[in-house]
């Protein structure tokens, strides 16, 4: 059910990049408007993670998840009043921050409390909502776009979201059970002092950095892969079915990098999976046939998709269980702060120069910056593990 509502709740954000065109039509031509509408709705996610996280942990997570169904629905109604400021406000305040807020980094907190031995599993699966939800909606939104237009998509994807997270919600998210295992109260006892022999939260500090620079390029061909097929003379349907298999292969492979993240750890998760992902974002530099680019999503796919999942899991690693209910929420809000940003430098860079290669270039150098960061971490890690088995 958790995968469901996540599915539901990211789905009405799908739009605006599907529709990312006939929305800058509206406004002068600048892509920059309809891309700054999905940063921040990314970026405010991760805000209201915060601050809903700390509600969720006091009232349930429930109560959130039925507020934020209905902020979703709120906010995709305001947007469809125009760019910019409705679109900006709508997607925002209503489906960013009061919406996904109160649903995604509550739920990841919510989950992880239910499992133990295959937690980074469970995590992979539910985190695979906004991808699922990316590989489902785009072609069905893009039909409907086509047919009816973007306002109107965006009133009924609003009315059924509600009708489908808000029953969802009220019947199955009951209070996850709040004992420790033994095994983890006696390490947050040993972690207290220290994390890979820094302060925890100088660790805890680069994890956030090294989100904020992976999400940066992960953002990118998820927002723009419709508009840029589209500038190579492929018919938009042709972009958004491109964009559904890259979202597509990225839920199936979660399932795998989460089984992966299990046996070598989150962090080593984190730095094989954004290598993958510079690979293929440097693919995009030298790739512009359909064919090409349909195996370039696929393979972009696979690379970024096991890559949040594992920093939260990498959290719950090296950090006591009683903090996750803060910790996560402000690693997602960092890893939101890149997607807000990669989005919509995209967006800008392209208004710009008038196309995307200087965009991807800029997205490649956030990736590097990111391996070399997780790479002193896992570094780091892997010292204290031959110490420990001195």
């Amino acid at each position: 059910m958790a995968l469901v509502t996540l599915l539901m709740a990211f789905g009405g954000a799908w739009i605006t990049p599907v529709a990312l065109k006939d929305i800058a039509a509206e406004a002068g031509g600048a892509r920059e408007v309809p891309a700054l509408a999905s940063a921040l709705a990314w970026l405010c996610s991760g805000v209201g993670g915060i601050i809903l996280g700390r509600v969720a942990n006091r009232i349930g997570t429930r109560w959130t998840v039925l507020g934020g169904a209905l902020m979703i629905g709120v906010g995709l109604s305001i947007s469809t009043f125009g760019a910019p400021w409705p679109l900006w406000i709508g997607h925002g305040l209503f489906i960013g921050l009061l919406g996904l807020g109160g649903i995604n980094a509550p739920m990841y907190v919510y989950i992880s409390r239910w499992f133990d031995r295959r937690r980074g599993s469970a995590l992979a699966l539910i985190s695979s909502g906004s991808y699922l939800a990316g590989a489902m909606w785009p072609p069905i939104f893009e039909r409907v776009i086509s047919n009816l237009g973007w306002r109107e998509t965006m009133l009924i994807y609003a009315v059924v979201e509600i009708a489908v997270v808000v029953p969802l919600a009220a019947i199955f998210f009951r209070a996850p059970p709040e004992v420790i295992h033994p095994v983890e109260a006696t390490r947050a006892a040993t972690r207290s002092a220290s994390v890979l022999g820094w302060p925890p939260n100088l660790v805890f500090g680069i994890m956030c950095c090294a989100a904020v620079f992976c999400c940066v390029p992960m953002a990118m061909p998820q927002q723009h892969l419709v508009a840029f097929c589209s500038d190579l003379g492929i018919a938009r349907s042709v972009g958004a079915v491109m964009l559904s298999v890259l979202l597509g292969t990225a839920f199936v492979s979660r399932q795998i990098w989460g089984a992966i993240s299990d046996r070598i750890g989150g962090l080593a998760t984190v730095l094989i999976g954004s290598a993958w992902q510079c690979s293929a974002m440097i693919g995009f530099l030298l790739t512009q046939d359909t064919a090409g680019l349909f195996m370039l999503s696929a393979a972009f796919g696979l690379g970024f998709s096991g890559i949040i999942p594992a920093y939260v899991l990498a959290l719950r690693e090296l950090f006591p269980a009683a903090q996750a209910y803060w910790r996560i929420p402000t690693l997602l809000l960092f890893s939101g702060m890149g997607m807000a940003l990669g989005g919509w430098l995209a967006g800008l860079l392209y208004d710009y120069f008038g196309y995307y290669t200087p965009a991807f270039a800029a997205g490649i150098g956030a990736n590097l910056l990111n391996l070399m960061v997780v790479g002193l971490l896992v570094g780091r890690q892997q010292i204290f593990k031959r110490l420990a088995a001195a």
